[in-house]
């Protein structure tokens, strides 16, 4: 049977090759493994530690390396990652075991001369007896990139869209794993009954101050394995989400479109705040989508969503509505810590992508009956995709306005920006970076 480091090693691997994706592939392992919690939790930190880091450990790696890091093999590279991982953000492993074992895992995969070379590297860095070097800060976009471990083309965004002292705490935010939130299902439980059943099965549950009906929850294993969970008493939702349907305060017998809903759970809050009373259109472009969404419809005892297959862009007519949700695709940039094996990558900011979003905005828009109220929003952290596509959407109808928020206790403004609008970070709200306007149809 392998051990942990196999394990990580294999799980890395998988993703480099396949472009698995990080959180499917781990938890695909562990149950496949059997691994303890012990076990499980070293693994997940190793694996989501390395994709993190990459650009870091692969900056320290050609610092003592002869051979070019282009030229390194796959395998050997993983492994020198996970070495110098271990080496150097992980306090509990003992420099001798994290050398060690990196030769011995080089050994299994029988890459037996690039031992000596795994070995050397791992102990020079050890024989320096100092923290890892850093460039010199007179590159600032260098210097952040390899310090975050972020692409330069992101790092140069932040800092001309929200200042350095801003732009710099958000990507020390992005470090480590991201707290889990919930909403609990109002149509089934409260929230004093799903803490009480989530505590009895071992669970930490935290109460959200700016959200009522939010917990955050820790030490969940597997969440779907939790008996709360299988009848349906909650929904794993990040608190930009459900601040996200807060805005938009959908309300009982009223109807609402989600035009880009998948995988379904702000449509799932809309459903739970309007009391299962009324009639909620989700969509989603692909059909494995619109089945996920009803399944997990099915497992919330929603039964006024209604989800289908429908481009947003372009797609066929739908009725006028109270309520449109328009969360439409977007770079990401906000849920970089929830995706780490996508932040080393150099693509991550499209110049096509807000055209996309402003054709879906506008169509989607076709369909809000006057008086009605609208959410634009994203999970990425980028202007071009935000503000200024609203901006744009304002001048060029003048039948909409923007409407000011009501910010909940703990949420606070990133940026300055207009009243109707929020530029949501991790430092500032203590959830995902996200993006959201409230318009209405006058």
């Amino acid at each position: 049977m392998p051990n942990s480091r196999e394990i990580a090693f294999n799980i890395l691997l998988k993703i480099e090759q396949d472009g698995a994706y990080s959180n499917l592939a781990l938890n695909h392992a562990i149950r496949e493994n059997r691994l303890s919690p012990i076990d499980s939790a070293f693994v997940s930190a190793l694996v989501y530690g390395v994709l993190e880091r990459k650009l870091t450990l692969d900056y320290i790696i050609k610092r003592y390396s002869k051979i070019p890091l282009r030229k390194i093999e796959l395998k050997t590279k993983l492994i020198l990652r996970m070495g110098v991982y271990q080496l150097l953000f992980m306090d509990k492993v003992p420099d001798s075991a994290a050398v060690n074992e990196s030769v011995n895992l080089a050994k299994k995969q029988k890459l037996q001369k690039s031992s000596g070379f795994i070995n050397g590297i791992l102990r020079s860095i050890t024989r320096a007896g100092e923290p890892y070097p850093l460039p010199d800060k007179k590159d600032k976009i260098f210097f952040y990139s390899i310090k975050y471990s972020l692409p330069q083309s992101v790092v140069r965004l932040w800092l001309d869209s929200y200042g350095e002292q801003n732009a710099e705490r958000l990507m020390e935010s992005l470090s480590g794993r991201p707290p889990i939130y919930i909403r609990v299902n109002t149509l089934k439980t409260d929230k004093a009954s799903l803490k009480a059943a989530l505590e009895s099965e071992g669970v930490v549950c935290e109460d959200v101050p700016a959200l009522e009906n939010a917990l955050r929850l820790s030490r969940t294993g597997a969440i779907e394995r939790l008996a709360a969970y299988k009848k349906g008493l909650f929904h794993v939702q990040d608190l930009s989400s459900q601040l996200c349907v807060g805005f938009l305060a959908p309300e009982p017998r009223e109807i609402m479109l989600d035009v880009c809903a998948a995988p379904g759970g702000k449509s799932f809050t809309a459903a739970q705040m309007m009391r299962d009373r009324g009639k909620l259109f989700a969509f989603d472009l692909y059909d494995h989508k619109v089945r996920l969404m009803e399944e997990g419809a099915k497992r919330l005892g929603i039964t006024m969503m209604v989800a289908s297959k429908r481009d947003a862009a372009s797609g066929a007519s739908l009725p006028l509505a109270d309520k449109i949700l328009c969360d439409v695709p977007c770079s990401g940039l906000g849920v970089l810590s929830r995706k780490p094996e996508i932040r080393s990558k150099d693509d991550l900011i499209s110049a096509e992508l807000p055209g996309l979003q402003y054709r879906i905005l506008c169509r989607s828009a076709e369909y809000l009956a006057h008086g009605g109220t609208l959410v634009y929003s994203t999970c990425t952290l980028n202007p071009a995709e935000n503000g200024e596509n609203v901006r744009r959407f304002l001048a060029e109808h003048t039948d909409f306005q923007g409407v000011p928020l009501t910010l909940p206790e703990g949420v606070s403004r990133a940026v300055e920006e207009n009243g109707y609008e929020i530029t949501l970070m991790p430092h500032t709200a203590g959830c995902d970076g996200f993006y959201a306007a409230l318009l209405r149809k006058m």
